[in-house]
């Protein structure tokens, strides 16, 4: 199986950090934010990597190199202007020629992405969404799915007065390569732009309920909360976490 790490984020609200670097390379206890997103991979035996880049790209390409060094193959796509979140991962569109996971490579989790794309091909699914919980929801997408899984409403970053739920996109999916079909070039977001049209086509997007620890470290709060936790044993627990 492949995956797709997106590391074009710019930072702007952890800056100073990241006026020399782009956010992934943010350190969190010495070393860069994605590399906690390559292990997570390899930990689940994906070791195919497309790495979406667009600012300071040279500087993860440096320090990643071809991948080798921690266990996993690196093929890098370089925007030369932001596309968005999903205009990003279409660049790697012929690489992505089977299932595959799209993650973050500025979060911290240990999020059990086995069981995410177990339920992903259970289902038949062209789109499915991880899920976490969160006490502050209008920085996220929020989202409520029914019984079975489906997506049946999602606001990308509510006002107070709109917010429905606390469960949130975790920004972490599973996509069948025929996705790429409502995928235009050019710009375009997975929140803003592709999950509303395919709840709007009635296609199934799906979401399934992740446990295990989750965090963006979007702000110096949340890049200090993940310190924190790291020093309190919540984040690296050895474990495999059941949805």
């Amino acid at each position: 199986m492949k995956a797709v790490i997106m590391a074009g984020g710019v930072g702007s609200r952890l800056r100073p950090l990241t006026d020399t670097m782009p956010k992934p390379m943010v350190p969190v206890h010495g070393r860069p934010a994605m590399e906690y997103a390559i292990e997570l991979l390899k930990q689940h035996g994906i070791t195919e990597i497309a790495v979406t880049l667009c600012f300071y790209p040279e500087i993860i390409m440096n320090y990643f190199g071809d991948g080798s060094r921690f266990g996993v193959q690196l093929h890098y796509f370089i925007e030369n202007e932001p596309l968005g979140t999903a205009g990003s991962v279409k660049q790697a569109q012929e690489f992505l020629d089977e299932t595959f996971l799209v993650i973050s490579g500025d979060g911290i989790t240990n999020i059990n992405l086995s069981k995410i794309i177990e339920f992903h091909k259970k289902k038949q699914a062209l789109a499915t969404m991880a899920l976490t919980t969160v006490d502050d929801p209008t920085q996220f997408g929020i989202v409520i799915t029914d019984e079975r899984g489906f997506i049946r409403r999602f606001i990308e970053k509510p006002k107070p007065e709109q917010v429905f739920s606390n469960t949130i996109n975790a920004g972490i999916y599973a996509f069948e390569p025929g996705i790429f079909e409502y995928i235009p070039s050019g710009f375009y977001d997975f929140s803003k732009h592709l999950f509303p049209l395919l709840l709007q086509e009635k296609f199934h997007l799906l979401g399934v309920h992740a446990r295990g620890y989750w965090k963006d470290i979007g702000t110096m709060e949340q890049y200090k909360q993940v310190h924190i936790d790291i020093n309190n044993g919540l984040v690296f627990k050895e474990l495999m976490y059941a949805i």
